[in-house]
């Protein structure tokens, strides 16, 4: 298949987005089909987009207001030539909000099938940087995956939603974790000698930083006696949460086998945001054999079994976080049991298996485009 991969985010972009769909290229290669990338320029221009497994059109872009780590693609005629001299069997939309709304446009109008990955909440976005518009998200989401062959949820919360506010033709596809690249075996401790120098227990959230993540949370895990809170990643909201988290440990954006020695050296694994649809960082956590802290909301949901391989606790609730930190902490044992049954939990879900999964679904979209046109 001659694949387009219409993307609001790609590397050297660090976020969900952006790694979901250089895997869904780099399985399309390796099973011998022929994808092609659109996505926004990057902050410094673009070179060679060496770390790609297939040729990237790059469309300009600018940053957005107030979050410059985040491009917004300019008006551009090159996702239609792009999609045309490419001779695209199919189109693919990753998070589709605004350069995947011109991908769905130009996908239409060639008569090209399109599938739409759903990836971000951005009702929930809405609430949290406006307060309000939540409905008017919601319209402009149901008017894009309308318009897809199928849309693609990737879990069962973000599929009802889906459901829920009128978007037709929604399927689950889940997201792959690099167990390989994740395993406990990355465990360091130099690493958190460095750390924690005290011996304290190590707990960690990765991921930006940024209002809708609600990591100033994590201020009661704080105030435990005997841990260490440490945060991976960057953004807007790291000036106040460095006054909001006295004693942490901020280490900016990591990456690759750096980031995964960092999972592995974690005792505990918590995140707070309640907007997630999946959360990819919870796979990599249970794949690095780390019990996970996480809201009961969302693609959390999914992942972690309550009681087996984590605890979920209401969201936005942070005597909560505090408490489920607090139990884990107390109990080596249970944290071993979580971190193992995680682990075990994750050993499946490759980047293999979910992309041979996509596949099929572009076979169906395809099929019944066949059907239809009989």
């Amino acid at each position: 298949m001659r694949v387009v991969i219409v993307t609001e985010s790609f590397p050297p972009d660090v976020n969900g987005v952006a790694h979901c769909a250089l895997q869904t290229a780099r399985h399309l290669v390796d099973r011998g089909h022929a994808p092609l990338v659109v996505a926004p320029a990057t902050a410094a221009g673009h070179g060679p987009d060496a770390l790609a497994p297939c040729p990237v059109v790059r469309v300009p872009s600018l940053p957005l207001p107030g979050y410059p780590q985040v491009r917004v693609a300019l008006p551009s005629r090159r996702v239609a030539a792009a999609i045309t001299e490419h001779r695209a069997d199919i189109v693919h939309l990753a998070s589709p909000f605004i350069l995947g709304v011109r991908g769905m446009a130009a996908a239409a109008r060639l008569g090209v099938p399109a599938v739409a990955v759903y990836q971000t909440d951005l009702a929930g976005y809405a609430r949290t940087y406006v307060g309000a518009g939540e409905a008017t998200a919601w319209r402009r989401i149901r008017s894009v995956h309308a318009a897809a062959d199928r849309t693609l949820a990737p879990s069962s919360a973000a599929l009802h939603d889906l459901e829920a506010h009128g978007v037709p033709r929604v399927r689950l596809w889940p997201r792959g974790v690099d167990t390989v690249r994740f395993r406990p075996e990355h465990r360091d401790e130099a690493l958190r000698r460095e750390l924690a120098p005290n011996g304290e227990l190590i707990v960690g959230y990765v991921g930006r930083l940024a209002p809708e993540k609600q990591v100033e949370l994590l201020a009661g895990a704080c105030g435990l006696e005997g841990v260490r809170v440490v945060i991976v990643g960057d953004g807007p909201s790291e000036t106040s949460l460095r006054e909001a988290l006295p004693g942490a440990v901020f280490l900016g954006r990591r990456t690759g086998d750096e980031l995964a020695r960092i999972f592995a050296s974690l005792d505990v694994f918590a995140h707070t945001g309640p907007f997630e649809t999946f959360c990819q960082t919870v796979q990599e956590a249970m794949a690095s054999g780390v019990p996970v802290v996480a809201p009961a909301a969302g693609g959390p949901l999914d992942l972690v079994a309550h009681g087996r391989t984590g605890l979920l606790v209401p969201p936005r609730d942070e005597v909560a976080v505090h408490d489920a930190v607090g139990a884990l902490a107390a109990d080596p044992a249970l944290r071993a049991a979580y971190g193992a049954a995680g682990r075990a939990t994750v050993e499946g879900r490759t980047w293999a298996a979910v992309g041979d999964q996509l596949i099929d679904h572009y076979a169906d979209v395809l099929t019944a485009r066949t059907v239809v046109a009989a």
